[in-house]
């Protein structure tokens, strides 16, 4: 919870200051812009003089001032209704023109002496008008421009919570895995014990121990190469093989050029599993488990057949009701890459057993 709160302290900070440099530099663009614009008219108009510009540097050096004041005003109540905002913006307005408008009589005052400059209520009209559009501009361009960034933001943490829940999800799918291959393992060296195989069981529990290490330590949202993959199912192929020596034969057939290939580690754990579970355990004479790789443009395919004691079954279909080691692995493809990942099994034509993945090809 701790951690939490201080991401969210540092993403708020991150915000703010975005938010501020942005306002800064463009008030500075604002009325830069302005300040060109009103001395290229003056010039057109053949009222520009050396101390009319000097008086035009400090008035916009003052709606400086003025901008970032309203600025800040805004920028506090970022949390507030739209009627607020809006009420904001023109009382803000109002008070920004009026006090700019007074600046300028005094600016013009003193730029004028020693001569007496005369008040005009029309011109003091026309000027408090343009100063109050100016700002009343600025204020609406100010909560454009946190409406964008807030809209940025909810994004942002949107997509930061969706990749936090993938996670979470995808580590859920991961871990369930673990003690149903435990599970299962058990139930072999329960086996060999049963049938007095003590050396072999021995040795199981050793493999099993390293295995379970290797396993352990895997981050589950890492992908690793097929190579890697294949090269862990092969320890756990020598575990299952203390009973199963005599009656299982495995055959891999992965081009050399897939080996680099990214997987979701221990992808294939469940589907071995359930292949020597489904096939090697209830077929009897030797059953042969094959493990092949193949791609098709930018997808790749990982097939895992195995003998089975059915001798005919219609082809291949979507996993319906197979348990908690088929379903993860459709789960996880299918959460990990949406619309590509998928699980088909079922038994082909010859009534062999066939596990089909599919993912994007990512080398």
């Amino acid at each position: 919870m701790e951690y939490v709160q201080e991401r969210v302290a540092v993403n708020d900070g991150s915000y703010v200051t975005d938010i501020r440099r942005t306002a800064f530099r463009l008030g500075l663009f604002y009325w830069a812009s302005e300040f060109v614009i009103s001395n290229t008219l003056f010039q057109i108009l053949g009222l520009t003089q050396i101390n009319s510009i000097i008086a035009k540097l400090i008035l916009s050096l003052f709606s400086l001032l003025i901008t970032f004041s309203i600025t800040f005003v805004l920028f506090r109540l970022r949390n507030a209704n739209l009627a607020v905002k809006i009420f904001a913006c023109f009382s803000l307005a109002i008070v920004g023109g009026a006090m700019h408008s007074v600046c300028d009589h005094l600016v013009y005052v003193v730029s004028a002496w020693p001569e007496v400059a005369k008040f005009n209520f029309t011109d003091f009209g026309y000027t408090l008008v343009y100063d109050m559009s100016l700002f009343f501009g600025w204020s609406c361009l100010f909560i454009s421009i946190l409406y964008a960034y807030e809209m940025r933001e909810n994004e942002r943490l949107l997509a930061a919570s969706r990749e936090e829940a993938l996670s979470a999800q995808m580590r859920a799918l991961r871990y369930q895995v673990n003690p149903h291959f435990l599970f299962n393992t058990l139930n072999s060296i329960a086996g060999l014990i049963e049938e007095r195989a003590t050396k072999s069981a021995g040795r199981m529990v050793l493999s099993l121990s390293s295995f379970l290490r290797t396993t352990l330590e895997i981050d589950p949202m890492n992908d690793v190469r097929l190579g890697e993959e294949l090269a862990l199912q092969a320890e756990y192929l020598n575990i299952e093989g203390e009973r199963f020596s005599d009656r299982m034969k495995v055959r891999i057939n992965v081009a050399a050029e897939l080996e680099d290939a990214l997987v979701p580690n221990l992808i294939l754990q469940p589907l071995i599993e359930n292949a020597i579970k489904h096939g090697v355990g209830t077929t009897p004479g030797m059953v042969e488990i094959t493990i092949s790789a193949t791609s098709s443009g930018q997808i790749l395919y990982l097939t895992v057949e195995n003998d089975s004691a059915k001798s005919s079954m219609a082809g291949p279909a979507k996993i319906q009701g197979m348990g908690i080691g088929l379903a993860n692995v459709a789960h996880r493809l299918e959460t990990r890459f949406p619309g590509i990942g998928s699980c088909n099994a079922g038994h082909d034509e010859t009534g062999r057993f066939r596990a089909l993945l599919s993912m994007p090809l990512r080398l």
